[in-house]
């Protein structure tokens, strides 16, 4: 029995994957999409692991979530490609991100974690998927759901009572609702956890009832089938790594941080300003370094773009990519393919604390090799609310809320 043409027991979302059927088809770039491991361990420098910024972080007000230093290294290096936002490009900031999360991955499963992860009760409870591998044979059901930045993607582990389960849920949203995929699960050996598929369900909020989905699991066999290994489990139970029988590798989260938590509402475009709030309540920022603003940054989201020119909306950096060195910066806005804009000026520091004023004092339109210049004369406000090695959060003037990806 199949769905759409693939066994339906892979709706486990890479826990059981279908072998190749004909030429796998191409997907567009996504954040769960993982180069080929080989090359790239052989060609490219290795990064030197450096304490991050942010390694620990209030969370709820009372709740402590930290991270060893090379647990933060994972967390820093998924901040580049979850959430990425609508405005980002998706090759630019993959290109930046999966060699930096791969090889964390493998450092952290090399150190090890809480030995023998399927004896612990660590292990137990619901955990975010935050990042996953997605080889080509992925089922159109995994795509679908898995790759879309809307949905929300949980698996809850539950091996200590008379019915061990391991469940993956996709939650649409809280207004919707989810679909919950069941397995009956065993444990092994102190990693490796068996498990089969049993039974599906949508929960609408709208209906008062489950709506079974139609998988007859008792037919498929061995389809139904799979095996997850836990090869990380942290030591405070916030972190797990774990790879699925075709080779699929899974980061998992019980507790989402809060910059985690604003990239994700950046890229379903809800409930920004209320986690920005809570990303800049997270950490009161004490002294800005003047370098410490210096690099490429992509505008990922801002509260105003409507009824804004061009040029107005290129001198305040509201579009596009933000370049800051030795007291100038540049934004940069694609107009059209082949077309750009760009407004320079410079940035000097007042007493004020985190406050930087930017004179944007010259403009050009880059058409090709062909540039025109822009008239632009326009001094900004910049009030620094918050910035570490990836998240940079500015008001500018006064009312408009910006935020930046590091890029470099």
């Amino acid at each position: 029995m199949a769905v759409g043409g693939y066994p339906a027991a892979r709706l486990a979302f890479g826990f059981v994957q279908p072998s190749s059927i004909g030429r796998p088809s191409a997907s567009p770039p996504s954040i769960f999409r993982f180069p080929c491991r080989k090359s790239r361990l052989t060609k490219r420098r290795r990064p030197t692991f450096l304490r991050p910024i942010l390694s620990s972080l209030v969370e709820k007000g009372e709740q402590k979530l930290s991270f060893t230093d090379r647990e933060s290294v994972l967390v820093e290096a998924l901040l580049g490609i979850q959430g990425r936002g609508r405005a980002a490009s998706p090759m630019q900031l993959q290109a930046l991100a999966f060699f930096d999360v791969e090889f964390a991955v493998e450092t952290l499963e090399s150190i090890g974690g809480l030995p023998d992860p399927t004896s612990s009760s660590m292990i137990e409870g619901c955990w975010q998927l935050i990042f996953t591998t997605r080889p080509g044979t992925a089922s159109p059901i995994q795509r679908t759901f898995v790759g879309v930045d809307f949905f929300k993607i949980y698996q809850e582990v539950y091996l200590r009572t008379d019915d061990p389960r391991v469940s993956n849920i996709v939650r649409f949203s809280d207004a919707i609702g989810e679909l919950k995929v069941e397995a009956a699960a065993t444990i092994k050996d102190g990693k490796r956890i068996l498990f089969q598929f049993d039974r599906a369900a949508f929960s609408f909020k709208f209906l008062p009832i489950k709506v079974p989905y139609p998988v007859p699991f008792r037919l498929l066999g061995d389809e139904a089938k799979g095996w997850l290994d836990t090869t990380y489990l942290s030591h405070n139970g916030n972190l797990r790594i774990s790879r699925g029988n075709k080779g699929t590798t899974f980061v998992l989260q019980k507790t989402i941080e809060p910059r985690q938590r604003l990239l994700s509402a950046i890229s379903v475009g809800a409930g920004v300003e209320e986690a920005v709030e809570e990303v800049i309540s997270s950490q009161k920022l004490v002294k800005i370094k003047p370098e410490t603003l210096g690099g490429e940054w992509q505008l990922l989201w801002t509260s105003q773009l409507e009824n804004e020119s061009w040029s107005s909306v290129a001198a305040n950096g509201l579009k596009g990519l933000q370049i800051i060195n030795d007291g100038r910066l540049e934004n940069f806005v694609d107009l059209l393919p082949g077309l750009k804009m760009c407004a320079n000026g410079s940035l000097n520091k007042t007493p004020d604390g985190g406050v930087y004023i930017a004179r944007m004092d010259d403009g050009v339109i880059r058409l090709g090799a062909l540039g025109f210049s822009l008239k632009i004369e326009a001094d900004i406000e910049m009030e620094l609310l918050y910035i570490d090695n990836k998240i940079r959060i500015t008001r500018c003037n006064g009312s408009t809320l910006l935020v930046h990806l590091r890029l470099k």
